[in-house]
């Protein structure tokens, strides 16, 4: 195997990846590929990989319940179909009425499907983001934990959920060391494999006795260093993504020091309000709300830019349960506004289950086909050189928000979206009522500095993946470019002609 995903020698935002620069974009399946008996993972990684996506996420310890705001996925597995890492022997019933765990003996079940999706999602040329843990959120969801002592056989005391994420109870920080270390043991062959510590970790109780973020920051660092233990003496040393630890109630999450205290190479952030940097705090959309808030995502990017680490929009569930048009819109736009302003960006595809591995006939047609443009677009550009470039649009027609981003002097990508939100967006606050309207009919001009010199123009429609007829503009201050009538969005393309 090649030299694992590494950070860009050259630019610190990009990754690396078989000596060429990558974005990481993806509409992944909710994560459950592995654990998910009936998933029939060929199918749904021929299909990333025919659309261009370059990434993956996979749930290694975690099992999830359907909600009424949590659609069904393949991380929902009925649970005579659910595959663990550790083996079902019993003596007794598990919560879920199955045989309980035994943690001393791994599933090779288990493992021999996950090596067979990192082999073939290598072979594709696709990341695969190992989440090696995740918070357990409620006593429903505990109750699905193989490490609940209620559902295995190895004598651990019982112990409050939250404490899970802590290094409060010893016995249990060594069994998730222990499967932490043969999975990343097992995984170290393959060069597209980046770790994650733990899923959205955070205090979701405000009660006395909760672990506080502190704690939960102390148990991250612990297994950070555990990770990078195991694979000092071994061939390869992977990248390990994360964020530091939040607070539910009230509901902050900070991201400061994942960017500059916490060890990891990577900034994982779910973005959702309150998203802190600097001191401020970013309304970045309410889950499964239908919002848009292209503005305040676009600024999180550019805001934290500076830092020397990759930025990864890691699992944006904005309006993901909403499997129609509106719903894929708003991420298309939102995955648009990501990159473009640096960053990385991972939208959950529920339209994917076991038995529609590629999705539905609509989100083929929508969704996964605008992502596929999307990573085809972005790789088009020199990513090595490329920067955002806040402040390049002067003026651009009204309700529209521009990110621009490029190569100074050569290749100017302009994104233009109607920023306005839905009238089915939940929850915005009064003075946003007068931002409603989008999807209505937009034409104008775009006003921008463009240095002397020849230029091609051409307009990239995101929902075909095709460019207009090129025309040549001369480049001048306050040059003003007619733009032809669209509807949510469009990306002018202005190249320097040789």
């Amino acid at each position: 195997m090649s030299v694992p995903i590494r950070i860009h020698p050259e630019n610190t935002k990009l990754f690396e990846f078989r000596g060429k620069p990558l974005v990481l974009l993806t509409a992944t399946e909710h994560y459950g590929a592995v654990m998910n008996r009936a998933f029939h993972f060929e199918r749904y990684l021929a299909d990333a990989a025919e659309k261009g996506l370059t990434l993956t996420r996979l749930f290694m310890l975690f099992r999830e319940l359907q909600s009424a705001v949590n659609p069904y996925s393949t991380c929902k597995p009925e649970s005579p179909d659910y595959v663990a890492p550790f083996v079902r022997t019993g003596p007794g019933r598990a919560l879920d009425s199955e045989l309980k765990y035994n943690l001393d003996h791994f599933n090779p079940e288990f493992f021999d499907r996950l090596e067979r999706f990192v082999s073939l999602a290598s072979q594709y040329g696709i990341i695969v983001e190992i989440v090696l843990l995740s918070h357990t959120y409620n006593d429903a969801v505990w109750a699905l934990n193989p490490l609940n002592p209620n559902n295995n056989v190895n004598g651990l005391a019982d112990f409050p959920w939250p404490d899970y994420l802590t290094l409060r109870h010893s016995p249990v920080v060594e069994r998730q060391k222990a499967v932490i270390h043969r999975i990343v043991e097992a995984l170290n062959p393959f060069d597209n494999v980046i770790y994650e510590i733990c899923n959205e970790p955070g205090r979701r109780r405000k009660q006395d006795d909760d672990p506080t973020v502190d704690e939960i920051n102390d148990w991250l660092t612990a297994l950070i260093r555990h990770v990078r233990e195991t694979e000092a003496g071994l061939p390869n040393q992977h990248l390990i993504a994360g964020q530091e630890a939040w607070t539910f109630d009230p509901w902050v999450q900070p991201s400061d020091l994942s960017f500059s205290t916490l060890d990891y190479d990577v900034v994982n952030m779910h973005p959702l309000p309150n998203t802190v940097y600097a001191g401020r705090g970013y309304e970045l959309g309410t889950f499964m709300s239908k919002q848009l808030r292209l503005r305040e995502l676009r600024d999180y990017g550019l805001a934290t830019y500076a830092e020397h680490k990759p930025l990864n929009q890691d699992e944006d569930n904005i309006a993901s349960q909403y499997k129609d048009v509106d719903g894929w819109t708003i991420h298309r736009k939102r995955a648009w506004v990501t990159l473009l302003s640096g960053g990385h960006y991972d939208y959950i595809d529920f339209s994917i289950w076991p038995h529609l591995e590629t999705g539905t006939p609509e989100s083929q047609r929508h969704i996964r086909s605008w992502i596929g443009y999307l990573a085809r677009f972005i790789h088009s550009i020199d990513l090595v050189r490329a920067r955002p470039w806040p402040g390049l649009v002067k003026a651009s027609p009204e309700h529209t928000l521009d990110a621009a981003f490029g190569v100074a002097g050569e290749d100017y990508c302009i994104y233009l979206a109607d920023e306005r939100e839905l009238d089915a967006a939940r929850d915005l606050p009064e003075n946003r009522s007068a931002m409603r309207g989008g999807g209505e009919s937009i034409s104008g001009t775009l006003v921008l500095d463009l240095p002397g010199g020849l230029y091609e123009m051409a307009c990239y429609d995101p929902k075909t993946g095709l460019y207009s007829p090129a025309v040549t503009v001369q480049g001048t201050a306050n040059i003003s470019l007619p733009l032809h009538t669209f509807e949510h969005d469009l990306v002018v393309r202005i190249r320097r002609k040789n």
